[in-house]
């Protein structure tokens, strides 16, 4: 099972740009195909399909801005030129494919919009061009909560906007380890992606790009909801959307398999 896959042997650069350094792991070879992970979740959640990617492509898994050893950048367009700078510098054989996952979707269709020419395909799995009024509260709420009583005052709804509440019921483990991980992004880089996420929106930039895409979103997403999916694809020239029946907001550690199986052709065409 691709849950129990034994991860593939990465290499760990921290990639200069401008006196700050974006930290990648690099696995595989083939054509290249680049992360980023959601900011609920970081760069571990996108363990369960690597091995399986690594087979067949390069493997380029971010730290975003502000996770891990990457430099904090503030603002989705600010990140969106750093990690393209940094993706250029690794010097690429091929135009590499951009797979993000909730606010790294985000970050990937922005980049994408900000450097048209860099990436070749785009698969963005639950993420959208702009929140609503309601979704925006949403963001503006939790950075207040966190910023008065600590990011534990907000765990459980974080985890809630993860994963629906049966299966976080029939995966206690998982999400214990989510949790951890999620307590353990600085609080900056919390607060600054709120407030990125809260005033985006890149509806008007999208008919002009005309990149293959592939829009996920799952059913059950209370973070980003398929509306949202549903308006992105919509709004994109070159797209297709797929709903992933039973999934929440990170379909890729929810169910691997049903993941890989619904990308797997558009990413090796």
């Amino acid at each position: 099972m691709t849950q129990s896959a034994q991860l593939p042997t990465f290499t760990t650069q921290l990639i200069p740009v401008n006196n700050l350094t974006l930290s990648v792991k690099i696995a595989g070879s083939g054509q290249p195909i680049v992360l980023f992970h959601s900011l609920l979740a970081d760069e571990t959640s996108f363990n369960r399909i690597t091995p399986e990617l690594a087979k067949n492509f390069q493997v380029i898994q971010l730290s975003l801005p502000g996770f891990g050893d990457s430099s904090f950048i503030d603002g989705l367009d600010a990140s969106a030129d750093f990690i393209a700078a940094a993706i250029r510098v690794l010097k690429l054989n091929k135009a590499p494919i951009f797979l993000g996952n909730g606010y790294g979707g985000f970050v990937a269709l922005n980049t994408a919009i900000r450097h048209s020419d860099l990436p070749s395909k785009l698969v963005l799995a639950d993420c959208g061009a702009c929140f609503t009024e309601q979704g925006r509260a949403a963001f503006k709420g939790m950075s207040t909560n966190a910023a008065a009583n600590g990011m534990t005052a907000i765990a459980d709804v974080a985890m809630r906007r993860l994963f629906a509440p049966a299966y976080q019921t029939e995966h206690p483990e998982l999400i214990a380890e989510r949790k951890e991980r999620f307590l353990a992004m600085n609080p900056q880089t919390f607060h600054a992606a709120c407030a990125a996420l809260g005033s985006m929106d890149l509806r008007p930039n999208l008919p002009e790009l005309k990149i293959p895409s592939l829009v996920l979103v799952g059913e059950l997403d209370e973070a980003t909801p398929p509306p949202m999916s549903t308006e992105l694809a919509k709004g994109l020239p070159n797209s297709s959307l797929h709903v992933l029946a039973g999934l929440a907001h990170v379909p890729q550690l929810q169910d691997p398999d049903t993941f890989l199986a619904t990308i797997r052709t558009f990413i090796s065409e």
